[in-house]
Protein backbone atom coordinates (compact mmCIF):
# COMPACT_ATOMS: atom_id res chain seq x y z
CA UNK A 1 0.00 0.00 0.00
CA UNK A 2 2.85 2.37 0.83
CA UNK A 3 4.50 1.63 -2.49
CA UNK A 4 1.25 2.36 -4.32
CA UNK A 5 0.87 5.66 -2.52
CA UNK A 6 4.42 6.58 -3.42
CA UNK A 7 3.77 5.81 -7.07
CA UNK A 8 0.68 7.99 -7.01
CA UNK A 9 2.66 10.79 -5.46
CA UNK A 10 5.40 10.49 -8.06
CA UNK A 11 2.84 10.58 -10.85
CA UNK A 12 1.04 13.60 -9.40
CA UNK A 13 1.56 17.06 -10.92
CA UNK A 14 3.32 18.48 -7.86
CA UNK A 15 6.26 20.46 -9.18
CA UNK A 16 6.22 23.62 -7.08
CA UNK A 17 9.32 25.76 -7.18
CA UNK A 18 8.68 28.93 -5.23
CA UNK A 19 11.87 30.92 -4.76
CA UNK A 20 11.78 34.05 -2.65
CA UNK A 21 11.86 36.24 -5.78
CA UNK A 22 8.63 34.66 -6.97
CA UNK A 23 6.81 35.52 -3.73
CA UNK A 24 8.29 39.01 -3.84
CA UNK A 25 6.81 39.46 -7.30
CA UNK A 26 3.45 37.88 -6.44
CA UNK A 27 1.56 40.73 -8.11
CA UNK A 28 2.85 39.56 -11.50
CA UNK A 29 1.06 36.21 -11.23
CA UNK A 30 -2.39 36.86 -9.76
CA UNK A 31 -3.49 33.37 -10.73
CA UNK A 32 -1.43 32.00 -7.84
CA UNK A 33 -1.70 32.61 -4.11
CA UNK A 34 1.86 32.32 -2.85
CA UNK A 35 1.78 33.51 0.75
CA UNK A 36 -0.71 33.80 3.58
CA UNK A 37 -2.08 37.25 2.71
CA UNK A 38 -1.53 36.94 -1.04
CA UNK A 39 1.46 39.29 -0.92
CA UNK A 40 3.93 40.55 1.63
CA UNK A 41 1.99 43.80 2.00
CA UNK A 42 -0.97 41.83 3.43
CA UNK A 43 -3.60 43.71 1.44
CA UNK A 44 -5.34 40.44 0.45
CA UNK A 45 -6.27 41.99 -2.90
CA UNK A 46 -6.35 40.15 -6.22
CA UNK A 47 -6.15 41.74 -9.67
CA UNK A 48 -8.21 38.89 -11.14
CA UNK A 49 -11.41 40.25 -12.66
CA UNK A 50 -12.99 37.36 -14.56
CA UNK A 51 -15.57 37.25 -11.77
CA UNK A 52 -17.02 40.74 -11.46
CA UNK A 53 -20.02 42.75 -10.33
CA UNK A 54 -21.98 41.85 -13.48
CA UNK A 55 -21.59 38.07 -13.37
CA UNK A 56 -20.88 37.16 -9.74
CA UNK A 57 -24.54 36.19 -9.30
CA UNK A 58 -23.79 33.16 -11.51
CA UNK A 59 -21.07 31.83 -9.20
CA UNK A 60 -21.52 28.16 -8.26
CA UNK A 61 -19.56 25.37 -6.54
CA UNK A 62 -17.02 23.75 -8.88
CA UNK A 63 -15.43 21.25 -6.47
CA UNK A 64 -15.44 20.55 -2.73
CA UNK A 65 -12.83 18.91 -0.53
CA UNK A 66 -14.12 17.35 2.68
CA UNK A 67 -11.88 17.07 5.73
CA UNK A 68 -12.24 14.55 8.52
CA UNK A 69 -11.77 17.06 11.35
CA UNK A 70 -14.35 18.33 13.81
CA UNK A 71 -12.17 21.32 14.80
CA UNK A 72 -12.66 24.78 13.28
CA UNK A 73 -11.32 24.89 9.72
CA UNK A 74 -9.43 28.20 9.64
CA UNK A 75 -7.10 27.62 6.70
CA UNK A 76 -6.06 30.18 4.10
CA UNK A 77 -4.89 27.95 1.19
CA UNK A 78 -1.84 28.55 -0.99
CA UNK A 79 -1.99 27.88 -4.74
CA UNK A 80 0.86 27.44 -7.19
CA UNK A 81 1.52 25.46 -10.39
CA UNK A 82 -1.74 23.56 -10.41
CA UNK A 83 -1.63 22.55 -6.73
CA UNK A 84 -3.42 23.85 -3.64
CA UNK A 85 -1.70 23.42 -0.28
CA UNK A 86 -3.88 23.42 2.82
CA UNK A 87 -3.72 22.54 6.47
CA UNK A 88 -6.36 20.54 8.26
CA UNK A 89 -6.81 20.75 12.02
CA UNK A 90 -5.16 19.96 14.26
CA UNK A 91 -1.76 19.89 12.49
CA UNK A 92 -2.03 18.10 9.15
CA UNK A 93 -1.15 19.23 5.62
CA UNK A 94 -2.59 18.21 2.26
CA UNK A 95 -1.75 18.93 -1.38
CA UNK A 96 -4.78 19.02 -3.71
CA UNK A 97 -5.02 18.82 -7.50
CA UNK A 98 -6.60 22.11 -8.64
CA UNK A 99 -8.40 20.40 -11.50
CA UNK A 100 -10.27 17.86 -9.41
CA UNK A 101 -9.79 18.62 -5.71
CA UNK A 102 -8.30 15.14 -5.22
CA UNK A 103 -5.49 14.78 -2.69
CA UNK A 104 -2.03 14.36 -4.16
CA UNK A 105 -0.42 13.67 -0.80
CA UNK A 106 -1.25 13.98 2.87
CA UNK A 107 0.89 14.60 5.92
CA UNK A 108 -0.79 13.37 9.08
CA UNK A 109 0.90 14.34 12.34
CA UNK A 110 0.79 12.11 15.38
CA UNK A 111 0.31 14.40 18.37
CA UNK A 112 1.16 13.69 22.01
CA UNK A 113 -1.52 13.49 24.66
CA UNK A 114 -2.43 16.52 26.71
CA UNK A 115 -2.20 19.29 24.09
CA UNK A 116 -3.57 22.52 25.58
CA UNK A 117 -4.85 25.44 23.53
CA UNK A 118 -7.18 28.20 24.60
CA UNK A 119 -9.32 28.30 21.50
CA UNK A 120 -9.27 24.98 19.69
CA UNK A 121 -6.60 22.89 18.00
CA UNK A 122 -6.53 24.85 14.76
CA UNK A 123 -4.08 25.70 12.00
CA UNK A 124 -4.25 28.65 9.59
CA UNK A 125 -2.00 27.49 6.78
CA UNK A 126 1.46 26.78 5.42
CA UNK A 127 4.32 28.69 3.85
CA UNK A 128 6.03 27.76 0.57
CA UNK A 129 9.69 28.37 -0.25
CA UNK A 130 11.64 26.73 -3.08
CA UNK A 131 10.54 23.08 -3.10
CA UNK A 132 9.36 22.88 0.54
CA UNK A 133 6.15 23.34 2.51
CA UNK A 134 6.44 24.67 6.08
CA UNK A 135 3.91 23.80 8.77
CA UNK A 136 3.57 24.81 12.42
CA UNK A 137 1.94 22.32 14.80
CA UNK A 138 -0.09 22.58 17.98
CA UNK A 139 2.64 20.70 19.86
CA UNK A 140 4.87 23.69 18.99
CA UNK A 141 7.02 22.17 16.23
CA UNK A 142 8.00 23.58 12.85
CA UNK A 143 8.03 20.97 10.08
CA UNK A 144 9.49 21.17 6.56
CA UNK A 145 7.86 18.91 3.96
CA UNK A 146 8.90 18.05 0.43
CA UNK A 147 6.41 19.94 -1.75
CA UNK A 148 6.32 17.09 -4.28
CA UNK A 149 5.80 14.16 -1.93
CA UNK A 150 4.77 15.48 1.48
CA UNK A 151 7.67 13.61 3.08
CA UNK A 152 9.36 15.21 6.10
CA UNK A 153 12.64 17.00 5.40
CA UNK A 154 13.12 18.16 9.00
CA UNK A 155 11.14 18.65 12.20
CA UNK A 156 12.26 20.97 15.03
CA UNK A 157 10.78 21.73 18.43
CA UNK A 158 10.14 25.46 18.70
CA UNK A 159 8.96 25.39 22.34
CA UNK A 160 7.75 23.00 25.04
CA UNK A 161 4.04 22.37 24.47
CA UNK A 162 3.44 21.15 28.04
CA UNK A 163 4.05 24.74 29.20
CA UNK A 164 1.15 25.97 27.04
CA UNK A 165 3.05 26.84 23.86
CA UNK A 166 1.41 26.00 20.54
CA UNK A 167 1.71 27.04 16.90
CA UNK A 168 -1.50 27.86 15.04
CA UNK A 169 -0.04 30.56 12.80
CA UNK A 170 0.83 30.17 9.12
CA UNK A 171 4.61 30.73 8.83
CA UNK A 172 5.98 33.50 6.61
CA UNK A 173 8.69 32.65 4.08
CA UNK A 174 11.32 35.33 3.39
CA UNK A 175 14.71 35.26 1.71
CA UNK A 176 16.59 32.39 3.36
CA UNK A 177 14.41 32.22 6.45
CA UNK A 178 11.08 30.99 7.75
CA UNK A 179 9.39 33.24 10.31
CA UNK A 180 7.06 31.63 12.82
CA UNK A 181 5.16 32.95 15.82
CA UNK A 182 3.82 31.26 18.92
CA UNK A 183 0.46 30.97 20.69
CA UNK A 184 -0.22 30.44 24.39
CA UNK A 185 -0.86 33.86 25.90
CA UNK A 186 -3.56 32.40 28.18
CA UNK A 187 -1.07 29.99 29.76
CA UNK A 188 1.63 32.31 31.11
CA UNK A 189 4.14 31.62 28.36
CA UNK A 190 6.88 34.09 27.49
CA UNK A 191 6.25 35.18 23.91
CA UNK A 192 8.71 35.34 21.03
CA UNK A 193 9.10 35.43 17.26
CA UNK A 194 11.55 33.06 15.55
CA UNK A 195 13.42 32.73 12.26
CA UNK A 196 14.64 29.34 10.94
CA UNK A 197 16.94 28.22 8.16
CA UNK A 198 14.69 26.61 5.52
CA UNK A 199 17.34 24.08 4.49
CA UNK A 200 18.31 22.76 7.92
CA UNK A 201 15.76 23.88 10.49
CA UNK A 202 18.46 25.69 12.48
CA UNK A 203 17.12 28.61 14.47
CA UNK A 204 18.65 31.83 13.14
CA UNK A 205 17.33 34.26 15.74
CA UNK A 206 14.69 34.72 18.41
CA UNK A 207 13.10 38.03 19.41
CA UNK A 208 11.58 37.85 22.85
CA UNK A 209 8.36 39.89 22.94
CA UNK A 210 8.73 39.99 26.72
CA UNK A 211 12.25 41.34 27.33
CA UNK A 212 14.44 39.67 29.91
CA UNK A 213 16.98 41.22 32.32
CA UNK A 214 19.31 43.68 30.60
CA UNK A 215 17.09 44.01 27.52
CA UNK A 216 15.33 47.27 26.60
CA UNK A 217 11.81 47.27 28.01
CA UNK A 218 12.51 44.84 30.84
CA UNK A 219 11.83 47.59 33.37
CA UNK A 220 8.21 47.74 32.19
CA UNK A 221 7.56 44.47 34.06
CA UNK A 222 7.47 44.42 37.84
CA UNK A 223 9.33 41.72 39.76
CA UNK A 224 9.59 38.40 37.94
CA UNK A 225 6.33 38.85 36.02
CA UNK A 226 8.27 38.94 32.72
CA UNK A 227 8.88 35.19 33.03
CA UNK A 228 5.18 34.49 32.33
CA UNK A 229 4.34 37.72 30.51
CA UNK A 230 2.48 36.38 27.46
CA UNK A 231 2.72 38.64 24.37
CA UNK A 232 2.19 35.78 21.88
CA UNK A 233 2.66 36.18 18.11
CA UNK A 234 -0.05 33.91 16.75
CA UNK A 235 -1.11 35.64 13.50
CA UNK A 236 1.04 36.04 10.38
CA UNK A 237 2.69 39.43 9.87
CA UNK A 238 3.72 41.54 6.87
CA UNK A 239 7.00 42.47 5.17
CA UNK A 240 8.33 45.50 3.27
CA UNK A 241 11.16 44.38 0.98
CA UNK A 242 12.22 47.93 0.07
CA UNK A 243 12.67 48.89 3.72
CA UNK A 244 13.66 45.32 4.63
CA UNK A 245 11.42 45.43 7.68
CA UNK A 246 9.27 42.67 9.14
CA UNK A 247 6.06 43.74 10.91
CA UNK A 248 4.28 41.55 13.45
CA UNK A 249 1.50 42.02 15.98
CA UNK A 250 1.76 40.83 19.58
CA UNK A 251 -0.88 39.64 22.01
CA UNK A 252 -2.00 40.09 25.60
CA UNK A 253 0.23 40.17 28.67
CA UNK A 254 -0.25 37.47 31.27
CA UNK A 255 -2.32 37.08 33.27
CA UNK A 256 -4.88 38.53 30.90
CA UNK A 257 -7.04 40.49 33.35
CA UNK A 258 -5.00 41.06 36.53
CA UNK A 259 -2.61 43.98 36.20
CA UNK A 260 -1.48 44.22 39.82
CA UNK A 261 0.98 41.34 39.45
CA UNK A 262 2.71 42.94 36.43
CA UNK A 263 2.87 46.68 37.07
CA UNK A 264 4.19 48.79 34.20
CA UNK A 265 3.51 49.12 30.47
CA UNK A 266 4.42 45.45 29.84
CA UNK A 267 6.44 45.81 26.64
CA UNK A 268 6.18 44.48 23.95
CA UNK A 269 2.71 43.12 24.56
CA UNK A 270 -0.19 44.66 22.60
CA UNK A 271 2.18 46.14 20.03
CA UNK A 272 3.23 46.03 16.44
CA UNK A 273 6.96 45.43 16.19
CA UNK A 274 9.23 46.20 13.24
CA UNK A 275 12.25 43.88 13.06
CA UNK A 276 15.32 43.44 10.88
CA UNK A 277 14.47 40.07 9.27
CA UNK A 278 18.13 39.05 9.04
CA UNK A 279 18.97 39.55 12.71
CA UNK A 280 15.71 39.90 14.63
CA UNK A 281 16.85 43.33 15.85
CA UNK A 282 14.02 45.63 16.93
CA UNK A 283 13.88 48.76 14.75
CA UNK A 284 10.76 50.31 16.24
CA UNK A 285 7.56 49.42 18.03
CA UNK A 286 4.20 50.98 18.72
CA UNK A 287 2.25 49.82 21.74
CA UNK A 288 -1.48 50.12 21.18
CA UNK A 289 -2.45 49.31 24.73
CA UNK A 290 0.09 49.57 27.57
CA UNK A 291 -0.69 47.37 30.55
CA UNK A 292 -3.70 45.69 28.95
CA UNK A 293 -6.28 44.23 31.37
CA UNK A 294 -8.95 43.37 28.77
CA UNK A 295 -7.27 40.64 26.70
CA UNK A 296 -7.23 42.72 23.51
CA UNK A 297 -4.56 40.81 21.60
CA UNK A 298 -3.00 43.14 18.99
CA UNK A 299 -2.21 40.21 16.75
CA UNK A 300 -4.24 41.50 13.82
CA UNK A 301 -2.48 41.68 10.46
CA UNK A 302 -0.62 44.92 9.68
CA UNK A 303 -1.67 46.17 6.22
CA UNK A 304 0.96 48.12 4.26
CA UNK A 305 -0.11 51.09 2.08
CA UNK A 306 1.71 53.82 0.17
CA UNK A 307 -0.34 57.00 0.00
CA UNK A 308 -0.31 60.77 0.26
CA UNK A 309 -1.00 61.62 3.88
CA UNK A 310 -1.80 65.27 4.50
CA UNK A 311 -0.25 66.09 1.15
CA UNK A 312 3.00 64.15 1.71
CA UNK A 313 3.81 60.72 0.20
CA UNK A 314 4.28 58.27 3.06
CA UNK A 315 4.75 54.60 3.65
CA UNK A 316 1.92 53.64 5.97
CA UNK A 317 0.93 50.73 8.16
CA UNK A 318 -2.77 50.54 9.01
CA UNK A 319 -4.16 48.40 11.79
CA UNK A 320 -7.84 47.82 12.65
CA UNK A 321 -7.27 46.70 16.23
CA UNK A 322 -9.16 44.26 18.38
CA UNK A 323 -9.54 47.10 20.90
CA UNK A 324 -12.01 48.89 18.52
CA UNK A 325 -9.61 51.62 17.36
CA UNK A 326 -8.24 51.99 13.84
CA UNK A 327 -4.60 53.11 13.65
CA UNK A 328 -2.47 54.66 10.94
CA UNK A 329 1.30 54.58 11.54
CA UNK A 330 4.35 55.60 9.53
CA UNK A 331 5.92 52.22 8.81
CA UNK A 332 9.41 53.68 8.38
CA UNK A 333 9.54 55.13 11.88
CA UNK A 334 6.51 53.82 13.79
CA UNK A 335 5.18 57.36 14.26
CA UNK A 336 1.53 57.50 15.32
CA UNK A 337 -0.57 59.41 12.79
CA UNK A 338 -4.24 58.51 13.29
CA UNK A 339 -6.37 56.74 15.87
CA UNK A 340 -10.09 56.43 15.20
CA UNK A 341 -12.80 54.39 16.91
CA UNK A 342 -14.42 52.07 14.36
CA UNK A 343 -16.61 49.90 16.63
CA UNK A 344 -18.53 50.13 19.88
CA UNK A 345 -16.30 50.43 22.93
CA UNK A 346 -16.34 51.84 26.46
CA UNK A 347 -12.94 50.81 27.86
CA UNK A 348 -11.22 54.01 26.64
CA UNK A 349 -12.24 57.66 26.86
CA UNK A 350 -10.14 58.32 23.78
CA UNK A 351 -6.51 58.40 22.62
CA UNK A 352 -4.00 61.11 23.47
CA UNK A 353 -1.86 62.89 20.86
CA UNK A 354 0.64 60.03 20.90
CA UNK A 355 -1.98 57.32 20.46
CA UNK A 356 -1.87 56.19 24.07
CA UNK A 357 -5.34 55.28 25.33
CA UNK A 358 -7.06 57.22 28.09
CA UNK A 359 -8.61 54.32 29.94
CA UNK A 360 -12.02 54.29 31.58
CA UNK A 361 -11.57 53.17 35.22
CA UNK A 362 -15.15 51.90 35.35
CA UNK A 363 -14.20 49.03 33.00
CA UNK A 364 -11.45 47.58 35.19
CA UNK A 365 -12.49 43.99 36.09
CA UNK A 366 -13.33 43.58 39.79
CA UNK A 367 -15.13 41.19 42.12
CA UNK A 368 -18.47 42.90 41.50
CA UNK A 369 -18.10 42.74 37.73
CA UNK A 370 -17.27 45.37 35.12
CA UNK A 371 -19.21 45.81 31.88
CA UNK A 372 -16.81 46.08 28.94
CA UNK A 373 -17.19 46.74 25.20
CA UNK A 374 -15.88 45.08 23.19
CA UNK A 375 -15.57 41.78 24.98
CA UNK A 376 -12.30 39.89 24.87
CA UNK A 377 -13.11 38.48 21.42
CA UNK A 378 -12.66 42.07 20.31
CA UNK A 379 -14.02 44.31 17.59
CA UNK A 380 -11.61 42.54 15.25
CA UNK A 381 -9.63 39.35 15.71
CA UNK A 382 -7.23 37.10 13.81
CA UNK A 383 -9.21 37.09 10.56
CA UNK A 384 -7.89 39.26 7.73
CA UNK A 385 -8.95 42.71 6.58
CA UNK A 386 -8.50 43.64 2.93
CA UNK A 387 -7.57 46.79 1.01
CA UNK A 388 -8.65 47.58 -2.53
CA UNK A 389 -6.47 50.04 -4.49
CA UNK A 390 -9.36 50.14 -6.98
CA UNK A 391 -11.75 51.74 -4.47
CA UNK A 392 -9.10 53.07 -2.06
CA UNK A 393 -11.04 51.56 0.83
CA UNK A 394 -10.05 49.18 3.59
CA UNK A 395 -12.58 46.55 4.66
CA UNK A 396 -12.91 44.97 8.09
CA UNK A 397 -15.32 42.47 9.60
CA UNK A 398 -16.46 43.89 12.92
CA UNK A 399 -17.84 42.37 16.10
CA UNK A 400 -19.92 44.47 18.52
CA UNK A 401 -20.63 42.62 21.73
CA UNK A 402 -19.87 43.22 25.38
CA UNK A 403 -19.55 41.16 28.53
CA UNK A 404 -19.24 41.54 32.29
CA UNK A 405 -15.87 40.51 33.75
CA UNK A 406 -15.34 39.26 37.30
CA UNK A 407 -11.92 38.94 38.84
CA UNK A 408 -10.82 35.41 39.62
CA UNK A 409 -7.71 33.74 40.98
CA UNK A 410 -4.71 33.50 38.67
CA UNK A 411 -2.02 31.28 40.11
CA UNK A 412 0.65 30.35 37.59
CA UNK A 413 1.16 26.66 36.91
CA UNK A 414 2.85 25.47 33.70
CA UNK A 415 0.32 24.36 31.12
CA UNK A 416 -2.68 25.70 33.07
CA UNK A 417 -4.96 28.63 32.24
CA UNK A 418 -3.55 31.86 33.64
CA UNK A 419 -6.12 34.59 32.96
CA UNK A 420 -7.62 35.99 36.17
CA UNK A 421 -11.25 36.66 35.29
CA UNK A 422 -14.49 35.01 34.31
CA UNK A 423 -16.82 36.32 31.62
CA UNK A 424 -20.60 36.57 31.64
CA UNK A 425 -22.60 37.47 28.57
CA UNK A 426 -25.05 40.35 28.84
CA UNK A 427 -28.56 39.01 29.32
CA UNK A 428 -30.95 40.06 26.59
CA UNK A 429 -28.30 41.71 24.44
CA UNK A 430 -28.28 40.90 20.74
CA UNK A 431 -24.61 40.87 19.66
CA UNK A 432 -24.05 42.61 16.32
CA UNK A 433 -21.77 41.97 13.38
CA UNK A 434 -20.81 44.09 10.36
CA UNK A 435 -18.70 44.24 7.27
CA UNK A 436 -17.42 47.83 7.25
CA UNK A 437 -15.67 49.83 4.55
CA UNK A 438 -13.37 52.51 5.97
CA UNK A 439 -11.37 55.41 4.63
CA UNK A 440 -7.82 54.03 5.00
CA UNK A 441 -6.28 57.38 5.99
CA UNK A 442 -8.86 58.41 8.58
CA UNK A 443 -10.76 55.29 9.66
CA UNK A 444 -14.05 57.04 8.84
CA UNK A 445 -16.98 54.78 7.95
CA UNK A 446 -17.94 54.77 4.24
CA UNK A 447 -20.53 51.96 4.23
CA UNK A 448 -21.50 48.87 6.20
CA UNK A 449 -23.39 45.61 5.88
CA UNK A 450 -24.94 44.16 9.01
CA UNK A 451 -24.77 40.37 9.31
CA UNK A 452 -26.77 38.08 11.56
CA UNK A 453 -24.05 37.31 14.14
CA UNK A 454 -20.63 38.74 14.96
CA UNK A 455 -18.36 37.36 12.21
CA UNK A 456 -15.22 35.24 12.36
CA UNK A 457 -14.47 35.27 8.63
CA UNK A 458 -11.72 37.12 6.83
CA UNK A 459 -12.08 39.21 3.69
CA UNK A 460 -10.74 39.46 0.15
CA UNK A 461 -11.15 42.23 -2.44
CA UNK A 462 -10.71 41.75 -6.18
CA UNK A 463 -10.32 43.87 -9.31
CA UNK A 464 -13.77 42.62 -10.29
CA UNK A 465 -15.05 45.29 -7.92
CA UNK A 466 -15.97 42.76 -5.23
CA UNK A 467 -15.41 42.03 -1.56
CA UNK A 468 -15.93 38.44 -0.37
CA UNK A 469 -16.94 37.59 3.19
CA UNK A 470 -18.73 34.94 5.23
CA UNK A 471 -20.72 34.40 8.40
CA UNK A 472 -20.85 31.93 11.26
CA UNK A 473 -24.23 30.79 9.88
CA UNK A 474 -22.44 29.58 6.72
CA UNK A 475 -23.49 32.44 4.43
CA UNK A 476 -20.70 33.14 1.92
CA UNK A 477 -21.33 36.34 -0.01
CA UNK A 478 -19.90 38.92 -2.41
CA UNK A 479 -20.58 42.65 -2.10
CA UNK A 480 -20.00 45.58 -4.43
CA UNK A 481 -16.73 47.03 -3.16
CA UNK A 482 -17.84 50.60 -3.84
CA UNK A 483 -21.37 50.54 -2.44
CA UNK A 484 -21.73 47.56 -0.13
CA UNK A 485 -24.64 46.12 -2.11
CA UNK A 486 -24.73 42.33 -1.68
CA UNK A 487 -24.66 40.85 -5.19
CA UNK A 488 -24.43 37.10 -4.49
CA UNK A 489 -24.66 34.72 -1.58
CA UNK A 490 -24.39 30.96 -1.06
CA UNK A 491 -25.35 28.91 1.97
CA UNK A 492 -22.38 26.60 2.55
CA UNK A 493 -23.92 24.53 5.33
CA UNK A 494 -21.07 25.20 7.77
CA UNK A 495 -19.79 28.10 9.82
CA UNK A 496 -17.08 30.20 8.17
CA UNK A 497 -13.96 30.83 10.25
CA UNK A 498 -11.46 31.39 7.46
CA UNK A 499 -10.11 33.80 4.86
CA UNK A 500 -11.15 33.48 1.21
CA UNK A 501 -8.65 33.33 -1.65
CA UNK A 502 -8.90 33.42 -5.44
CA UNK A 503 -6.80 31.80 -8.16
CA UNK A 504 -6.75 30.61 -11.79
CA UNK A 505 -6.89 27.01 -12.94
CA UNK A 506 -6.66 26.34 -16.67
CA UNK A 507 -7.62 29.96 -17.33
CA UNK A 508 -10.70 29.89 -15.09
CA UNK A 509 -11.00 32.03 -11.95
CA UNK A 510 -11.99 30.31 -8.72
CA UNK A 511 -12.83 31.59 -5.26
CA UNK A 512 -12.14 29.25 -2.34
CA UNK A 513 -13.41 29.33 1.25
CA UNK A 514 -13.28 26.88 4.16
CA UNK A 515 -16.74 26.39 5.66
CA UNK A 516 -17.62 23.87 8.36
CA UNK A 517 -15.25 20.98 7.62
CA UNK A 518 -15.23 21.47 3.85
CA UNK A 519 -13.19 23.56 1.43
CA UNK A 520 -15.53 24.87 -1.28
CA UNK A 521 -14.20 26.18 -4.60
CA UNK A 522 -16.53 28.38 -6.67
CA UNK A 523 -16.38 29.36 -10.33
CA UNK A 524 -18.60 30.71 -13.09
CA UNK A 525 -20.40 28.13 -15.27
CA UNK A 526 -18.37 26.90 -18.25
Amino acid sequence: MKALLLLLVIAAPVTAQVPYERILDAASEPGSWLTYSGSYGAQRYSTLDQIDRDNVDQLQPAWIYQTRSTQKFEVSPLVVDGVMYITEPPSDATALDLRTGRPLWRYRRSLPQGIVTCCGQVNRGVALLDDQVFLGTVDAHLVALDARTGLVRWDVEVAEHTEGYAITVAPLALDGKIIVGIAGGEYGIRGFLDAYDPATGERLWRFWTVPGPGEPGHDTWSGDSWQRGGAPTWVTGAYDAELDLLYWGTGNPGPDFIGEVREGDNLYSESVIALDPDTGELKWYFQFLPHDIHDYDSTQIPVLLDADFEGVPRKLLVFPNRNAFYYVLDRVTGEFLVGKQFARQNWALGLDENGRPIENPETIPDLDGALVYPDDDGAANWYSPTFSPQTNLIYQNVRETGATYYLADATYEPGKIYMGASRRRISGEDPRGFLRALNPLTGDLVWEIQVHSPPWAGLMATAGGLVFSGTTEGDFFAADARTGEVLWRFQTGGGIYANPITYLSEGRQYVAIAAGSALINFALPR
